[in-house]
């Protein structure tokens, strides 16, 4: 529970400093500085008055201590993240807990929370970073970047780093952050404690070698590694069924509904799964992770293309784990997306001197890998002489596919509910879908298993203080987490008022979960919502003009300390919506685009302005 000012003898500031460090400390720098606030000397006299509170049991307190002093010295590692999905705080936790057990006195942190200027205190430096976008770092660690990039950077003379990146190779400027990073902390004086290693989607295999690897080189430093410093071991407790990323679990589909009205542009569809028997659980605001399989339509034309035997054994994992070759195109390897690795090591394989030829101009290439898939390089590069078993070894595992979860855990605890929009289009001569999404609007049937997993999002939250108000806005699927929020918000019965923003093309076809919200309207736990259906009216209206027209009320919420979320496409919507942010805060509060620039990153640090933006 966060300190407040009300009941404690610290002024705003204080309270503030303590509210991020406390949550940053392990159990036994709690222990050493209870004792040394406690010990005779140490405390100031204005607290005198605290230190029968302080030291319920002085006897007890001296031997945590003795203990606490009689324990190998600790060896002290900082590990930083930076990421919007939460995928680098996973694996901080998990490198954490390892380095606990090997008697690591660790300090774990978001870069949106750590300030630069300390790693000039920094022994050893661990930065697990995700890449956005175009190369961009990501939104809570953009600060942390740009003042590591500016002449405020500190010196790093004898601080040991290493990076772990993660990005994804289907996009050009892959895991440039940590890349950046990396090349960043070398300039400041910081001498590799170990190679940066940078990860694809399917990242768990890399980054366990990763955090080995650096555990490794940190006990070989050790003066006395052979007595402090036990392997690396597994911090998940040996339970039969922990389900996980890595252990997906069987979710039977309970319901599979086009919410979409007739006539609608879109297909919409609200899915719902069991978790019975999985020990699951969420909090409104995290995803569920579903492993998709590939059409097979799609997969046997490329078998065919490439002139291969669909029932060989392929090997499908590092493990030797094998399975006909229809069946691990379907359910393993990517085939939807071509990259630029992808097709370098490919043109080893093809006759077609086209497909070199192609691979020298960088544009070109850009272009043509745009929307193909590995029917398209096969179809447009034979002929090809290479057997199946070797080819599939370029290939990359399918990665899952995140969405953002539509119900309460409170409400729902056995089942998860989702709202997935269909992808389809055409491109290059060809009618296409999306992987998951297809596989869920025309092949998953209600009594069928999808393997998933609880993907947590600890940069999208509900406030802990249920009389906070919240501002939702979020077009189309982006409607999804509100929908959680506001079951979530019944349940607990909170009083904070709530305002939701949500768009789409028709009133008639596309308004999703409409009788839900007009029944939380009429029963008080949705205080009032804006819609903007653009295709409706002449002229196209989006939730930003809604914004824009409710502008003074918009601006009164937000000096009563409502937290604003927002959800679903970022290049436009996302974008629009945050320029519509600042204007109204200009406009209403009276500022300068710097000051109000300024208000939206305070804003950011309280954890006032939080995205879940794809």
């Amino acid at each position: 529970m966060p300190l407040q000012v009300t009941d404690s003898p610290f002024n705003e500031e204080q309270a503030d400093l303590l509210n991020r460090l406390i949550p940053t400390l392990t159990e036994a720098q709690k222990i050493w500085l209870s004792g040394y606030l406690a010990s005779p000397g140490t405390m100031p006299s204005s607290m005198a008055y605290a230190e029968t509170a302080a030291v319920a049991d002085p006897p007890a307190q001296t031997a945590t201590l003795s203990q606490v002093e009689s324990q190998p010295k600790t060896r002290e590692v900082t590990i930083l993240y930076g990421s919007e999905t939460g995928n680098c705080q996973e694996v901080a936790e998990t490198l954490s807990g390892k380095m606990e057990n090997g008697n690591f006195q660790v300090t774990v942190s978001s870069l949106l929370d750590y300030k630069p200027k300390s790693l000039k205190n920094v022994d050893h430096l661990l930065v697990i970073v995700a890449t956005h976008g175009e190369g961009d770092p990501p939104e809570p660690g953009l600060s942390f970047y740009e003042t590591m990039n500016s002449r405020k950077a500190p010196k790093l003379e004898g601080t040991q780093f290493s990076v772990l990146s993660l990005g994804d190779l289907s996009y050009e400027y892959f895991c440039q952050a940590g890349k950046d990073i990396d090349k960043r902390l070398e300039e400041l004086g910081g001498e590799r404690l170990h190679p940066r290693v940078d990860c694809d989607v399917d990242f768990d295999e890399a980054a366990e070698e990763w955090m080995d690897g650096v555990l490794g080189t940190l006990n070989e430093r050790s003066e006395n590694n052979s007595a402090e410093a036990p392997a690396p071991q597994s911090t998940q407790s040996e339970q039969s069924a922990v389900y996980s990323r890595k252990n997906p679990f069987k979710a039977e589909l309970l319901e599979n509904i086009n919410i979409s009205g007739r006539g609608s542009n879109k297909e919409n569809r609200h899915l719902e799964l069991s978790l019975e028997d999985s020990n699951l659980e969420f909090e409104p605001g995290d995803s569920l992770g579903i492993f998709p399989e590939n059409d097979p339509v799609l997969v046997d034309q490329l078998i065919e293309e490439m002139h291969w035997d669909s029932e060989e054994l392929v090997s499908v994992n590092k493990q030797g784990e094998v399975r006909s070759l229809r069946e691990a195109l379907m359910s393993t390897f990517e085939i939807t997306v071509l990259t630029k690795p992808l097709m370098e090591q490919a043109a080893a394989f093809s006759a077609n001197d086209g497909l070199r030829e192609l691979l020298q101009n960088e544009q070109e290439l850009r272009d043509y890998m745009h929307g193909r898939d590995l029917l398209d390089l096969a179809r447009d590069f034979a002929p090809w002489e290479v057997p199946a078993t070797t080819f599939i070894t370029i290939l990359r595992k399918i990665p899952a596919r995140l969405y953002s979860i539509a119900n309460s855990y409170r409400a729902n605890p056995d089942e998860v509910h989702l709202t997935v929009g269909t992808v389809r289009y055409e491109t290059h001569g060809r009618d296409r879908t999306g992987v998951c999404s297809g596989q869920c609007a025309e092949r998953a049937e209600p009594g069928e298993q999808l393997p998933v997993y609880v993907h947590r999002n600890p940069n999208f939250k509900l406030p802990e203080d249920p009389d906070t108000p919240i501002i939702m806005i979020g077009p189309g699927t982006g409607a999804a987490p509100f929908r959680a929020f506001l079951e979530e918000r019944e349940e607990i019965e909170a009083a904070g008022k709530s305002w939701l923003f949500f768009g789409e093309q028709h009133f008639v076809s596309d308004f999703l979960y409409q009788v839900e919200w007009q029944q939380w309207l009429k029963e008080g736990v949705l205080t009032q919502m804006d819609v903007a259906f653009s295709r409706d009216t002449e002229e196209k209206v989006y939730v930003q003009h809604r914004m824009l027209e409710k502008s003074r009320d918009f601006y009164q919420w937000l000096r009563e300390g409502a937290v604003l979320y927002v959800c679903g496409d970022e290049k436009h919507m996302a974008s629009d919506v945050h320029d519509a942010l600042l204007s109204i805060i200009q406009q209403e509060g009276g500022m300068s685009a710097e000051e109000a620039d300024a208000y939206i990153e305070e804003m950011k640090l309280q954890k006032r302005y939080q995205r879940d933006v794809y």
